[in-house]
């Protein structure tokens, strides 16, 4: 072969490997582009295997048997329990093994097998929408600062409900018992609600609000089971203060002549006697009911015993209001020539709650004029705005408060 032949093999011969290695390179990448596709689909095969064996469970959960709810009438020796379900009859049955011992109590709410009526679980206790809807507060923010003028009142206050939480000790040493509950009687807006935060603040006890119309219901032994509940609560969050508000709603007397709504607001009221009769008067659950009207009351609410200490709140004196100015305004941007004491002397007969009004509208006055800083003349408008022609409402009339 001669030099031209030689060298037009070689050209074909490099063009030929160029052609291989070129070819070589893309199955290279076809080959790894498939391994990759190939360990996608590995890992998404075994997402989708968990995804069907955690469908399976949940098929198998929903398909599993009702529970009965049943409750514990008695635990035997045998580690047998006697149990209620609702279908009516009692029954001995057996508990499951998985069952801590110490959680098979007397009266405790239990789910059942519905073939054998085996215990399969310990519930927690039930507890009405209501009671658990209620106003719970676990540590009010208003303290003793933030009441003015009822110096003696929040004593008496203090000496029934923060003492014996506080420093029970001291009942003990002495030997009496302290007052179980306590009723504030006043008009509204005195700050009876206030006085009950402070104190649960004080005592950094759980602040739990009812109102007492709630408390009545439709059905008969609705009421009562709702009593029985709001107590329960009160313990299980103890050391707690519960606040019955409007408790004329529920502590009316009993007449003689009833309908059978007003006999069913008499259950309720029976419940909540026996109530504050079970209770220890130095335990961690202390009872403040208040009302504007103390003249209808059930006496059985009033004696010793129930309601111990019945505590009025009066509307302000002049140097009660001057007392709840200054509280009011210590935040305000107020101007040097505010004088409280004329305004204190305008409103006789205001309340706590309407001197709040006066001046926020003071505020709203200066806001109004695009002012940060407030004067005589705004709070002065603020008292005709809200005091102006409503004096005669505060006007107490015999032990109504209406």
């Amino acid at each position: 072969m001669d030099e031209d032949q030689i060298r037009e093999f070689s050209e074909k011969l490099s063009g030929r490997i160029a052609s291989l290695e070129e070819r070589n390179d893309k199955l290279l990448e076809a080959a790894r582009r498939v391994e990759s596709e190939k360990r996608y689909v590995e890992t998404e095969l075994q997402r989708l295997q968990k995804e069907i064996r955690r469908l399976k469970q949940e098929l198998d959960r929903l398909k599993s048997p009702p529970l009965i709810i049943g409750n514990i009438r008695d635990v035997l020796a045998d580690g047998r329990v006697v149990v209620k379900s609702s279908t009516g009859p009692d029954f001995i049955v057996n508990a499951a093994d998985y069952i801590a011992k110490e959680n098979l109590l007397v009266g405790a709410r239990v789910a059942l097998n519905k073939q054998t009526l085996a215990v399969m679980g310990v519930l927690p206790p039930s507890l009405d929408p209501i009671v658990t809807g209620a106003e719970i507060i676990e540590k009010p923010d208003v303290t003793y600062e933030d009441i003015g003028g009822l110096e003696a009142q929040l004593l008496e206050v203090r000496e029934a409900v923060e003492d014996p939480l506080l420093k029970p000790e001291l009942y003990r040493k002495v030997g009496i018992e302290p007052p179980k509950g306590v009723l504030l009687v006043g008009p509204p807006g005195t700050g009876k609600t206030l006085l009950a935060k402070a104190v649960a603040h004080r005592t950094k006890a759980s602040f739990i609000r009812f109102v007492g119309s709630e408390l009545v219901q439709k059905y008969i032994g609705e009421g009562a089971r709702l009593v029985r509940e709001l107590f329960q609560l009160a313990r299980e969050k103890s050391p707690s203060i519960v606040f019955i508000d409007e408790l004329d709603s529920v502590g009316a007397k009993r007449l003689e002549v009833a309908t059978s709504g007003d006999r069913e607001v008499q259950r309720t009221l029976m419940q909540l006697l026996a109530e504050l009769d079970g209770f220890n008067p130095l335990g961690d659950v202390k009872i403040i009911g208040a009302t504007n009207r103390p003249d209808i009351l059930d006496d059985a609410l009033l004696r010793p015993g129930r309601f111990d200490r019945i505590i009025e709140i009066p509307i302000p004196s002049y140097e009660s209001r001057l007392a709840i100015f200054r509280i009011h305004t210590r935040r305000m941007s107020a101007a040097k020539d505010v004088d409280y004491e004329v305004l204190a002397q305008r409103c006789e007969g205001a309340t706590g709650a309407d001197i709040k009004a006066m001046c926020t509208e003071a505020g709203m006055f200066a806001i109004r004029e695009d002012r940060d800083t407030v004067f005589m003349a705004d709070f002065e408008k603020a008292v005709d705005k809200v005091f102006g022609e409503n004096l005669q409402r505060h006007e107490a009339s015999g032990a109504m408060y209406a």
